[in-house]
């Protein structure tokens, strides 16, 4: 028999809503069910979990800066809130992705929280 091996829990469920966010650039609706399914699932592992807080923190301030951005659309400087808000949220996301794929629990953000480490 092997020695037992540390607990590493299942990320997948984590890489499924970072996919969910993902898809949400093409099909919003996505990301609604993306954040549903991170509140519904949480709380099972500390390392999981992580990832949970942080899409969900991603969904409420992308959805605070899209307000913004609209907002501000009558101004000209929307488009660039936009922009920023879009570059924003990939990066998160690919960051937290490619956290989960190591299986490496998110334990801050850096560059104005677009990063994950």
């Amino acid at each position: 028999m092997l020695p037992d091996a540390p607990h590493r829990p299942d990320l997948m469920p984590a890489k499924t809503v970072y996919a969910l966010y993902a898809i949400g650039y093409l099909v919003a609706l996505t990301t609604v069910a993306g954040v549903i399914y991170a509140y519904l699932t949480r709380g099972k592992d500390p390392l999981l979990d992580s990832h949970f807080d942080f899409q969900i923190r991603t969904f409420w301030i992308s959805l605070a800066i899209a307000a913004l951005a609209f907002a501000t659309m009558v101004l000209g400087i929307g488009f660039l809130i936009w922009i920023f808000l879009a570059i924003w949220g990939l990066l998160r996301t690919v960051s937290g992705f490619l956290l989960a794929h190591e299986g490496k629990p998110i334990t801050g953000t850096r560059h104005f929280g677009m990063i994950a480490y």
